[in-house]
């Protein structure tokens, strides 16, 4: 296919034209000279590429196709979409093999030669690595439904828990998690072997020491015998063929023989067996795991073993094409020797994934301890019922059981209590008020003070491989939860930024102390001069703003219009002063939150207590 022949569908149409869908098919109906599709089905028409250029010209339509695009469209449109993964995975260890300078025969074999030729060409002048991932990430988007990938934002959440230079996925899939993690020597095993090219090339270009095999790990373990500082998993769920019979007597199964139809305990196991004594296990597993009948006695064996040391809930959806709540177990390989643990953590983070690692950390080090209102320390003697029914549900209800942390969880507040007092700003009250000349953000801006900056339109914030910063991240004080791909005009944030929401629900105003996320949608971003203006002296005064509605565009309307804002004229070291007294009182909000939540919990527990007879006055 030469560049003249490529291909768009309606997406790829709305994508380079900055526009939504709907917009393309009003188009198509309002204007009789529209492209006819040269291809594709009624239901998901092709126009010649060439022939939309051409017709967005006539029409003075803003369109815009790069090489990059143009390279993209070619290769999407070599094969139907079922071979796609193919292509793009052939042409990935083809710009691998070319970075590294490897032998190049062989190579992409599917990949027409011309298009080849000219892939090569671009990569001359963009990078192997930059050309290979745009063609990673156009082909993510354009399977996000169909690629049963784990969402980034769980791979983040899964690989933050586990540390090692070696870690290993033996569902691996195209990668994700492995790329995640931060070890520099990862393995990983895949049953679809475009999978694992892909997954291989997305490492290679990630600069990780990489070995990735492709076969069904249960039954044709890629890695006999190896064993790795952490495994990360989320394997197929309710796979009733995964080799009962041929496995029956395979010395993996420590824990008991996994049911027919229980191919997830199968895989747990399987993690086990190659993660060292110590090591950890963080693997996704389907809710009904954790209280078929069928899976109790292996389940109790992980117990009484200790090998099972959480269990926690992640949103509906956190694993493709299912809509269910699944679970995160982590389990720590036993040490021969060592006392096994008496509790097991429980956690329900269905609303937000943000308080995971720092629950398991806590957790980790104090077998008791517990984040109020989120997760809680079971003991294990508790579980060991007839049932073994592991369901957080059912162990996080408010209940008698809870009682026994009580005083557990009281001494956490009393020690809160005691460091927010010494936590309270201590801010002066003059004699007599200042009266100080004013200015306004939208003076600074045009002194070039203060740059202001916008995300793209119609951003995606729901797959990609680039990190982004939403406005629920913004609200919540958090680190940014949203993905997305590469496109033009997107805006990377750096240390000192400051970002409010532009239809606040309240006050907010954040100063970036990390680089890296990309600016989500509905953010404004201001990007001072440090010498002529303190970050949380702006931000303060921001935040006021927002939460006051004092500079909304229009009486009727909720966005903020940041150019009416006021802020005191002043020198950048006064700037500084009130700057860090901003901060000082953002530091105490957060310690409040928390002591606040820890309140609750104590309540609650006091209350279960003294009901159901566990506590006495």
């Amino acid at each position: 296919m030469s560049g003249d022949d490529a291909t768009v569908n309606v997406g790829d149409i709305a994508r380079l034209a900055n526009v939504g869908r709907p917009a393309v098919s009003n188009w198509r109906k309002r204007f009789d000279d529209f492209p006819r599709p040269v291809g594709g089905t009624a239901s998901n028409p092709l126009f010649s590429l060439r022939d939309v250029e051409a017709w967005a010209r006539r029409r003075d339509k803003a369109f815009t196709a790069s090489p990059a695009d143009r390279i993209w469209q070619r290769l999407r449109g070599t094969g139907d979409d079922l071979h796609l993964l193919e292509l793009v995975s052939q042409v990935g260890a083809f710009l691998l093999a070319r970075q590294s300078g490897a032998d190049l025969s062989g190579l992409a074999g599917a990949v027409d030669a011309d298009l080849l030729r000219d892939i090569g060409a671009w990569a001359d002048q963009a990078g192997e690595a930059e050309a290979f991932g745009f063609l990673c990430e156009r082909y993510i988007e354009a399977h996000s439904r169909r690629l049963l990938d784990t969402p980034p934002e769980v791979a983040r959440v899964m690989a933050g828990l586990v540390d090692g230079d070696t870690v290993l996925d033996p569902a691996c899939g195209i990668g994700t998690l492995l790329l995640a993690c931060g070890a520099t020597r990862v393995l990983g095993q895949d049953m679809d072997v475009a999978s694992a090219r892909l997954g291989a090339a997305r490492l290679g270009f990630a600069g990780k020491e990489a070995t990735v095999r492709a076969g069904d790990a249960l039954r044709a373990d890629a890695f006999p015998e190896r064993q790795v500082d952490a495994v990360l998993c989320n394997p197929p769920f309710g796979d009733r063929n995964w080799g009962y019979e041929e496995l029956a007597g395979d010395h993996r199964w420590e824990y008991g023989l996994p049911p027919r139809g229980e191919s997830e305990l199968a895989w747990v196991q399987h993690c086990l067996a190659h993660v060292r004594p110590g090591g950890l296990v963080v693997i996704m597993m389907p809710p009904s795991a954790a209280g078929r009948r069928s899976g109790r006695r292996v389940r109790s064996n992980l117990l009484r073993s200790g090998a099972l040391r959480a269990i926690i809930t992640l949103p509906p959806g956190a694993t493709p094409g299912s809509g269910s709540a699944p679970d995160l177990w982590v389990l720590r390989r036993p040490t021969p020797g060592r006392e096994p643990p008496s509790s097991v953590l429980m956690m329900d983070a269905t609303d937000d994934l943000s308080p995971i690692e720092s629950a398991w950390r806590r957790f980790d080090s104090d077998p008791q301890a517990e984040l109020p209102g989120v997760s809680r320390a079971v003991r294990i003697i508790d579980l060991l019922d007839h049932e073994v029914d592991l369901s957080t549900p059912r162990h996080l209800v408010a209940s008698g059981e809870a009682a026994p942390g009580f005083p557990h969880v009281r001494q956490q507040l009393a020690t809160t209590v005691e460091t927010l007092a010494g936590a309270i700003p201590d801010l002066a009250v003059p004699a007599d008020r200042r009266d100080l000349p004013m200015t306004t953000v939208g003076e600074l801006l045009r002194a070039g003070v203060i740059a202001v900056h916008q995300a793209p339109l119609r951003m995606a914030t729901d797959n990609g491989g680039l990190p982004v910063l939403t406005v629920r991240d913004v609200m919540k004080g958090r680190g940014p939860t949203g993905r997305t791909i590469r496109e033009p005009g997107m805006v990377v944030t750096e240390p000192g930024d400051v970002v409010t929401p532009l239809t606040p629900s309240g006050p907010a105003a954040r100063v970036m102390t990390t680089a890296g996320s990309v600016l989500g949608p509905q953010l404004l971003l201001f990007r001072a001069d440090p010498k002529r203006i303190d970050p949380y002296f702006l931000a303060g005064f921001l935040r006021v703003a927002s939460g006051a509605g004092s500079a909304r565009a229009s009486a009727a309307s909720t966005r903020l219009d940041a150019r009416r804002v006021r802020i005191p004229r002043l020198p950048v070291d006064e700037q500084r002063v009130y700057g860090a007294a901003f901060r000082r009182l953002i530091e105490f909000e957060e310690a409040a939150r928390e002591t606040a939540a820890l309140a609750e919990n104590v309540v609650r527990l006091g209350f279960d207590g003294l009901v159901d007879g566990a506590l006495r006055p």
